[in-house]
This record gives structure tokens, sequence and C-alpha cells, in this order.
């Protein structure tokens, strides 16, 4: 994902999946897009991140919504932790058997 970027995949369910994330002071998640819906909660840190053409800071305790093929990307401010689900079960992050 990129340079400090700790993913753990959680739980992937019929419909949906769970990350979690650590993110290292300035780690990047360039700008992309996906299929999928996202919703994330930061429970550390904080993120500087662009959602179409709306940039916000968010902090510890924020919530957002990413829809599904929107342009989006984040910048950690400080350690950051986060938790995403996608629905529908985005299909491109390797999952263990």
């Amino acid at each position: 994902m990129g340079e400090g970027i700790i993913r753990q995949d959680f739980a992937k369910g019929e419909n949906l999946n769970v990350l979690h994330w650590n993110i290292s002071d300035g780690g990047e998640v360039a700008r992309h897009t996906h299929t999928q819906e996202q919703f994330g909660l930061i429970i550390k840190g904080g993120f500087e991140m662009i959602i179409g053409d709306i940039k916000q800071i968010l902090k510890e305790g924020d919530a957002y919504v990413v829809p599904a093929n929107v342009p989006h990307s984040f910048i950690a401010i400080g350690e950051t932790e986060a938790i995403d689900v996608f629905a529908p079960v985005k299909e491109d992050f390797p999952w263990k058997k």
C-alpha cells in the first residue's frame, strides 16, 4: 500500500470486508478509485483526506464515507490507526485461507 502502512485483514463476509490500518506519520495512500463504498473510523491520529474535490482534516473519533468510483486519497497526520469497511467485498486484497 505504501511506505509506513500496515494493513490487517479483520474479516470478510458475503457482502463486505473489514480492515485495520496502522499508518506512520506522513504515510500516504495515493489518489485512487474502486467500485466499493468505503466507511472508515479513525481510532488514533488523523488524516488529511481528499474525497472527490473536497479536502478535509479528520482526527481521532471522526468517520468518513467514500462513495463508489469517487477518487480519494489519505495522508496520515501523526501515528494513525483506523478501521475501514468495504461493501461489496474488495477482492483485490489478499485473503488468508
